[in-house]
């Protein structure tokens, strides 16, 4: 306990310390630019984060940037509580566990920065985050957020400092409200507590919004993720004890190595569990495929990536979504883009500043949506040699885009995938007899009914067509006239 209490007074000291040099706090002159900052932070985060639903975005992708130690299975997980265990008078309460490694004094002064993320530059290395104020998303639900991790406690407020005018990005340490023990009583009190708790009180206008945005959180949120497994949403009162909803990777297989070094392909299964519902599973062909960055299309924020990755999802059967209609554009995360494909696609795409969308004018867009006609083919291709994978050819065919897109430039991709088709061997077609298959062009391919297939197999059996005939003969010797 001794120990643990000298690492709290160090931490706060530090903290101390961050204050004053870094805000002026208890300095003689104040800064001259701080009213300046302070405003700054304010209409940048207003014009970045427009919609509720982007905090729990960047909670979601800190999480997946985080570190985490060897063997560690990641949790993160959402608790929603009327329990105003902060004191502040918040109707509600919005708890976020995360078993990373915890904050360190970088992450700290990270957090109380503007624009310097330490994932800046890193996206080679797997970061997927890099505006620099992604935490700073949570003051669109809570006006005075708190961090418990790794003994530093403290606590943001979006209203300017008394000591230094600015709001948003000056530490507090909490030295009271809430306890330790009423976190474990939230997590539960028989359960190890996570390094990280993010606790935030909800203002009272936004208790609903919250609320419907983690019951409505998209299904497929974790597909294209290599960290977060699992995500948890549920309620800690006693009417809510039962309401748990669970987003999972079932199942994963290995990644099976192609002839081309360039791709490999996985099959995800995802599990969706709502509150009281039954287990809806979904299984995913992902085909992962890189492309050399041209470069006519690159870009100052992209400068350390070398290579554009492609992933592209195919599912076995109905896909797990919300609503009527299905995103088909992910960067990393969902974004709100419907393709009207029967397949998602996902690259590191530069996103507008809503997040809902990718930039169609951005050269280094244009440059991967340029490559997804060629990674389609490669995958589907492979899909169709793969039989083992799906149960019928007929599968295999509603991958392609046979639907238009209400955005054009998806159409043009449509269009690219039809033209590199319709000149490859990807029809698998057997001879009447049955008893041998090929793979032929979509121009050469007829398609014959079954009972006219019946019919020309019992004229084969008592021997009106011979069998030594070539398919050309037989179609000649029937005079049938056949549409390509």
């Amino acid at each position: 306990m001794a120990a643990s209490h000298t690492n709290e007074k160090l931490r706060s000291a530090k903290l101390h310390m961050l204050r004053t040099k870094k805000f002026s706090i208890g300095k003689k002159e104040p800064n001259p630019l701080t009213l300046d900052l302070h405003h700054a932070v304010t209409s940048l985060s207003a014009e970045l984060y427009q919609k509720d639903i982007h905090f729990l975005m960047e909670l979601i992708q800190n999480a997946e940037d985080n570190e985490y130690k060897k063997g560690v299975e990641l949790t993160l997980e959402f608790v929603l509580t009327k329990k105003d265990i902060t004191g502040t008078g918040a109707p509600a309460t919005l708890l976020v566990f995360n078993n990373e490694v915890g904050f360190s004094r970088k992450n700290i002064d990270s957090i109380c920065s503007i624009g310097r993320s330490k994932k800046k530059g890193k996206r080679q290395q797997g970061f997927i985050g890099e505006k620099g104020i992604g935490f700073k998303s949570v003051f669109l639900v809570s006006s005075q957020p708190h961090i418990f991790s790794n003994r530093y406690w403290v606590r943001f407020n979006e209203e300017p400092n008394q000591d230094c005018g600015i709001g948003y990005v000056v530490p507090e340490w909490v030295s009271g409200k809430p306890h330790l023990s009423s976190i474990c009583d939230v997590y539960g009190v028989n359960k190890i507590l996570p390094t990280t708790t993010f606790i935030l009180p909800l203002k009272p206008d936004k208790v609903e919004a919250v609320r419907a945005q983690l019951s409505e959180h998209h299904p497929e949120i974790l597909l294209f993720l290599s960290k977060v497994k699992r995500l948890y949403v549920r309620g800690c009162d006693p009417e809510e004890a039962d309401d748990v909803s669970t987003i999972s990777i079932f199942s994963e297989t290995e990644h099976m190595d192609l002839s081309d070094e360039r791709a490999n392909s996985r099959v995800v299964q995802l599990s969706v569990k709502e509150k009281k519902c039954d287990t809806e599973l979904c299984k995913y062909y992902l085909w992962r495929e890189a492309f050399p960055v041209k470069p006519g299309n690159q870009v100052s924020i992209r400068m350390d990536v070398e290579k554009w990755v492609i992933t592209l999802a195919f599912p076995f059967g109905e896909r797990l979504r919300r609503g009527m209609s299905s995103v088909g554009i992910f960067a990393f995360l969902p974004t709100a883009m419907v393709t009207n494909f029967p397949f998602v696609i996902q690259a590191d795409f530069i996103l507008a500043s809503s997040r809902e969308s990718i930039l169609l004018d951005n050269v280094w867009n244009l440059g991967i949506l340029d490559c997804v006609p060629s990674a389609f083919v490669n995958a589907f291709q492979s899909c169709v040699r793969e039989l083992q994978l799906f149960p019928s050819v007929d599968q295999t065919f509603q991958f392609l885009p046979a639907q238009d897109s209400a955005i054009p430039v998806f159409n043009n991709l449509r269009e690219s995938i039809k033209t590199s088709l319709r000149c490859l061997r990807i029809v698998p077609s057997e001879i009447f007899s049955g008893k041998s298959c090929l793979f032929i062009t979509p121009e050469q391919a007829v398609r014959v009914l079954p009972k006219f297939r019946d019919l020309v197999l019992q004229m084969e059996s008592e021997g009106a067509i011979s069998s030594n005939l070539s398919s050309l003969d037989k179609r000649r010797k029937l005079g049938i006239v056949y549409n390509c």
